[in-house]
Parts: C-alpha cells; sequence; structure tokens
C-alpha cells in the first residue's frame, strides 16, 4: 500500500532553511530520506516552497477568485511529502514518527493512503 506522509511546519521552520543553520535542517531531512530509500519504501516525495509563494483557488458562487499565499492561517502549513510503498498504515505510521518534523517538536505529520487510481 502507499501512503503520503504530509509534513507540516510551523513558520520558524520554513524560516530555518534558509538562514545559517540550514544545514542542521536539510542534514535531518537526508538522512530521514535516505533512511526510507535504505529500507525500500520510498516511492516519492518533494519539499515545498515556503507558504509566502503559494497561490490559492476557490470558487466563491460563480466566480473563481485567485489568491497570493495560502487559504489557510494556522500554525503550521504543508512542507513536503513524502511516498512511502509499506505493507501497513502501521508501518507508515512507525515511518511518520521519524519525520524530523515529529522528532524536532516543531510540526506534525498526517498519514493517508493513496487512492488507487483504476487505468
Amino acid at each position: 500500500m502507499k501512503f503520503a506522509i504530509l509534513v507540516y511546519e510551523e513558520a520558524s521552520e520554513f524560516d530555518s532553511r534558509e538562514k545559517p543553520n540550514a544545514g542542521e535542517y536539510w542534514a535531518a531531512y537526508k538522512l530521514y530520506s535516505e533512511s526510507l530509500a535504505q529500507a525500500g519504501v520510498m516511492a516519492g516525495g518533494h519539499a515545498l516552497q515556503g507558504p509566502g509563494l503559494a497561490t490559492t483557488v476557490r470558487l466563491e458562487g460563480d466566480k473563481s477568485i485567485v489568491q497570493d499565499g495560502p487559504f489557510a492561517v494556522t500554525k503550521e502549513q504543508l512542507g513536503g511529502l513524502f511516498v512511502v510503498d509499506v505493507p501497513s498504515l502501521d508501518e507508515a505510521l512507525v515511518w511518520a514518527k521519524r519525520c524530523p518534523s515529529v522528532t524536532r517538536g516543531l510540526g506534525s505529520v498526517e498519514v493517508r493512503p493513496l487512492l488507487e487510481m483504476g487505468a
């Protein structure tokens, strides 16, 4: 089964990507990615640019509204995702608990099964 591990981060984590100590931030994610790959469960993933670069589209009545920046005003924003191919949700949760967003205590992850689309 494939699961998405959606990484939510606080603003301070997005900021730390660009600061002089960014090496610590990226090293943690590099180690996590390598662990997923070495275990043979990595099926994909990407980091995302910060939420300030998001563009949101929504429908209001019969008009499409395009807004710069994220739609949600929350403490944590989507920062990236990993796709893992594991036998069960329990196994996906084992990997989710190892994600730097969780282990650093500055964010959270959401685990969702991917919807298999028919050919």
